[in-house]
């Protein structure tokens, strides 16, 4: 047992302990959520923005830890060493390394898979010609190293070494300290029961919930203020804030020197929500699914506003009909289509218990090609409106979308959390909007995203979480101006994002709060 806070614990079991997972069984919010990467590497890169020459404040990050839970981090890059060869690394917490040690503990929280490693062991291992046999933890994708560089990279000048970046790169906080947690991958039980795409880059929530209280930890021991960057987002999810990870994201709200960057995701014109109405007089909503060629199978989620019930039906590619099937609750309904060699097995959640809002939970395993109608019935009404996700990018293959889509609502989650800034991303070299850019607003009506930040060919990535690292990087600043120097001691999270929200550029042509730009306009270069 591995208990993240006073609220929550993860529970640890041999696999063949474990019944077969099941939405009604073991109850959603207790079924850790698998999370994606939000960027995409693009084709060309445009060299390195002015937008990083210190946006919002003529600060730093001195003084300040900034964590990044991620991929990991190739510790040495000189762009994460001093001037002296020394590392700008507090600490890394390598979930996937096996060692058979206990790992470091930290105020309040004990990790106990994985390996830490603190700023003595990496500046001996990098003293030693050798690095990677004393400190073998390394980051095989690149994404939590390039998170890491655009919101902390050093400005120069820097150790003589091998670098992934230009001589003139540097970060938005380039003298912040640096605390990395590399997650490890998903579980393949888990991966299996979402029907994860093999390829596809997963990580699990509790570790992501785990890494947040190791940063919070390291953070206490320090004694420093911490910004903790979230590149990661899931679709699953009610939208509205209230998984275990936007929780606990959420009790940080008044800690005082603790901030969070999340990315909005690079969800809006992917075709994977959609928003029904279903008026007094109609008998259902037709919505219709449009599955790739390749596709393997996905969970589909419809979320019912407020108060409201709502039950399904199904017409597949091939014509078989499936009526309109009652709710049965805590009961799964396994439906074999064998025209179509498809199995879709329904949950109902009459009650979530992190939203209070009806879940209806659809696994379709091997899905036929072609168009297939989910036909939603209502029950109890009182809106008539409901909304479907599909999985993000990536968790599914391109050719699987709804055909009457809905670009807003589409923030990932932890991004639907009232306590970040979550960031939207816009294209800095002309100032528009990026195509994909998650829209808001929560499905409460929570006005999500906070701000929009360059996240387009920046070094050579496009997507939202580029934003959300700049964007992290100028939260740094801000606490080395707040707490650093003096300013606002008693400085937290909502002192944070007012200060951004001052600093933001907005358009005279818009309105504000803002769907797409983000609730209160774009971060730009002081």
């Amino acid at each position: 047992m591995n208990f993240i806070n006073r609220e929550y614990a993860v529970a640890y079991l041999a696999r063949d302990q474990v019944p077969p997972l099941s939405v009604s069984r073991q109850y959603y919010s207790a079924i850790p959520k698998l999370y994606g990467l939000l960027d995409t590497v693009a084709l060309e890169s445009s060299g390195i923005p002015a937008i990083l020459d210190q946006p919002t404040l003529r600060a730093t990050g001195r003084g300040v830890l900034l964590g990044i839970i991620d991929t990991g981090i190739n510790y040495a890059d000189p762009l994460f060493c001093h001037p002296d060869g020394t590392t700008r690394i507090r600490a890394i917490w390598d979930q996937t390394v096996v060692t058979g040690q206990m790992p470091q503990p930290v105020i309040g929280f004990q990790p106990f898979y994985g390996a830490t490693y603190r700023e003595a062991d990496i500046n001996a291992a990098l003293a030693s010609g050798r690095p990677y046999d004393l400190v073998p933890t390394r980051d095989t994708n690149g994404h939590g190293t390039f998170m890491a560089a655009i919101a902390a990279g050093s400005r120069g000048p820097r150790p003589q070494g091998d670098s992934a970046f230009p001589p003139d790169f540097h970060g938005a906080a380039p003298e912040a300290s640096l605390a990395i947690v590399r997650l490890k991958p998903a579980k393949q039980n888990l991966r299996d029961f979402f029907l994860i795409r093999p390829e596809a880059e997963a990580f699990q929530e509790n570790d992501i919930m785990a890494g947040i209280s190791y940063l919070t930890g390291l953070a206490n021991e320090y004694q420093m203020p911490l910004v903790i960057c979230l590149g990661l987002g899931t679709n699953q999810g009610s939208h509205s804030g209230t998984s275990p990870l936007c929780n606990l994201i959420q009790s940080f709200e008044s800690s005082v020197g603790i901030a969070f960057a999340v990315a909005a995701g690079n969800e809006a014109g992917l075709q994977h929500h959609y928003m029904g109405t279903v008026g007094p007089d109609q008998a259902y909503d037709d919505v219709e699914i449009r599955v790739g060629p390749e596709e393997g199978g996905f969970c589909l989620e419809l979320w019912a506003s407020n108060a409201e019930l709502y039950t399904v039906g199904f017409v597949s590619p091939s014509g078989e009909v499936v009526d309109r099937i009652g709710i049965r609750v805590e009961r799964d309904i396994t439906i074999p289509f064998r025209f179509d060699g498809t199995s879709v097995t329904i949950s109902f959640l009459d009650n979530e218990s992190g939203s209070g809002s009806q879940l209806i939970f659809m696994r379709f395993d091997r899905p036929a090609q072609g168009i297939w109608h989910i036909r939603v019935y209502p029950t109890v009404i009182l809106s008539g409106q409901f909304h479907m996700w599909l999985p993000m990018q990536g968790f599914i293959t391109d050719g699987t979308i709804f055909l009457r889509p809905d670009p807003d609502t589409t923030i990932t989650d932890p991004g639907n959390t009232h306590m970040p800034v979550t960031a939207s991303t816009y294209n800095h070299a002309n100032n528009s909007i990026y195509i994909h850019s998650s829209r808001g607003y929560a499905r409460n009506g929570q006005v999500k995203p906070d701000l929009a930040a360059p996240g387009v060919d920046v070094a050579g990535r496009t997507g939202s979480s580029v934003a959300a690292a700049i964007t992290a990087g100028a939260m740094a600043d801000i606490f080395t101006w707040g707490i650093t120097d003096g300013n606002v001691l008693t400085m937290g999270s909502a002192s944070v994002k007012t200060m951004l929200i001052r600093g933001a550029r907005r358009n005279s042509a818009f309105s504000y709060p803002n769907r797409e730009w983000g609730a209160y306009g774009i971060i730009v270069p002081s």
